[in-house]
């Protein structure tokens, strides 16, 4: 008869997700995940199939707090949409310019270890990258209706352009460019936003 499992599911995929997304995922051992679980390989196993089902729970955990965070920002409906939207790009950049040991975004660091190589972080990763990139649409689309943004912009195409800025400044920040850089880069950004 199998014992019942006795572990807090949630905390072990939060655990599972900094190792990942320290180390990445080929970095990572199955003996990397015990220790940082307290699960034996059994249990681990058990639960979760194998290291590649558990690190996609902790992917999907990674993403759904991104995407709620995105979702916050860019809907607070104490802001106006072209408010929402530069204060978006400027938390993006002083939350990237604030990540001493510089690990960057799990997605993007997965996108470039995995994304060509594995279906299932492929289908995430698009995943995660379309709702941001829809959500920044809606807010260009909200603020070109409050007349903050040219009306000629094409909002997708400019949502595309400021996630491909985002993913960058994490990419320089990644590198080493120091964070006032990043800092003053989203402000030069968002004042290249064509207004109204």
């Amino acid at each position: 008869m199998a014992r019942p499992r006795k572990f807090d599911e949630a905390d072990v995929i939060a655990a599972a997700r900094e190792q990942f997304w320290t180390r990445g995922y080929g970095a990572t051992s199955v003996d990397d995940l015990t220790a940082v679980t307290g699960l034996g390989k059994g249990s681990l196993y058990g639960a979760f199939g194998d290291k590649h089902g558990l690190f996609l729970r902790a992917l999907d955990d990674y993403i759904d707090t991104t995407l709620d965070d995105v979702r916050a920002q860019l809907n607070d409906p104490e802001y106006r949409a072209y408010e929402r939207l530069t204060r978006h790009l400027r938390w993006q950049a002083s939350s990237v310019a604030a990540d001493k040991a510089r690990r960057g975004c799990m997605v993007a660091r997965t996108a470039a270890e995995l994304g060509s190589s594995d279906d299932a972080v492929e289908d995430k990763i698009a995943r995660v990258y379309e709702v941001w990139r829809g959500e920044l649409a809606n807010t260009i689309a909200e603020a070109q209706r409050d007349a903050d943004i040219d009306k000629k912009v094409d909002p997708q195409t400019l949502a595309g352009t400021l996630l491909a800025f985002m993913r960058g400044v994490e990419s320089l920040h990644v590198g080493g460019t120091e964070p006032a850089e990043l800092e003053r880069a989203a402000e030069v950004m968002i004042g290249l936003i064509p207004t109204g």
